[in-house]
């Protein structure tokens, strides 16, 4: 990894006291939805935020939502963690996605569009690894900012962004101007965090499932099929779909699962 890239991440402001105290509820088991919209409520960012979420088109509630209380009633208390955590992340890091020809904007909605197919796949498979894993993906790509912070530091920006526009690998491209994935840089910031170790590894290997400890193989394999679909330079393009059934196929899963949750969610979207 690039000493610039390290010391960005050692250099990271601590997360805010909000996301502190969610965290806390989120892993303590006798705390509810009613004490997690009660953190959130002291947090005007966060609020705006996760109602902006419960009004998009990708949720599909069908109805108006306008307090915090609707909100994490019914995102639950994992997706409310994830949105929450999504935001204040990015907020932190200063978001310039520009070296990889989207805005902040788009970044945000791209993430968005990965943790909610991840979640519409996997909780066919298994509800419990669809919990874990819907925070991992919705995270997943925090890493391309820090990356993207670096190519423009080095003024490689027209390069990369051109590169971007017609690569099948961003993870390869990556590698070639930084030395690193986005990943490996998600991982390490994570891990700056203080955040559990099983979350960690598996966006650590997300790029390179093979590579993964045996238990975490499902969720870094998961987590990579779900990134080729929806990449942030061609999200559910013909060719990333087929990609990513391919792989599903390849890694042993019901790939028909996957397809009719990819059929779901751009019928979804079409119809926004």
């Amino acid at each position: 990894m690039k000493s610039s890239i390290i010391e960005s991440i050692k250099s990271l402001p601590p997360l805010s006291k909000t996301i502190v105290d969610i965290n806390k509820v989120y892993a303590d088991e006798e705390s509810g939805v009613v004490d997690l919209a009660k953190v959130i409520e002291g947090d005007p960012m966060i609020v705006a935020n996760l109602l902006k979420n419960a009004n998009s088109a990708l949720y599909g509630f069908g109805r108006e939502i306008r307090n915090v209380s609707q909100a994490v009633s019914l995102f639950g208390m994992s997706m409310t963690r994830s949105i929450a955590l999504g935001n204040s992340v990015r907020k932190l890091l200063n978001v310039d996605m520009q070296p990889y020809g989207i805005t902040s904007e788009k970044f945000a909605e791209i993430s968005s569009m990965q943790a909610t197919l991840m979640l519409k796949w996997y909780k066919q498979i298994d509800r419990q690894k669809a919990d874990k894993l819907y925070l991992a993906t919705f995270l997943q790509e925090t890493g391309k900012i820090l990356i993207a912070s670096d190519v423009i530091e080095e003024d490689e920006s027209m390069s990369f962004q051109s590169e971007v526009e017609h690569s099948n690998n961003l993870a390869q491209l990556e590698k070639s101007y930084v030395d690193v994935t986005s990943s490996e840089v998600t991982a390490e910031v994570f891990e700056h965090w203080g955040f559990e170790q099983e979350f960690v590894e598996m966006i650590k290997y997300a790029d390179n499932p093979s590579a993964a400890p045996d238990e975490l193989k499902e969720y870094a394999t998961a987590l990579n099929i779900i990134k080729t679909i929806v990449p942030v330079n061609q999200p559910f393009s013909e060719q990333s779909i087929n990609f990513g059934l391919r792989r599903a196929r390849d890694a042993g899963y019901k790939y028909e699962l996957l397809e009719d949750a990819i059929d779901d969610m751009l019928d979804t979207m079409e119809a926004s």
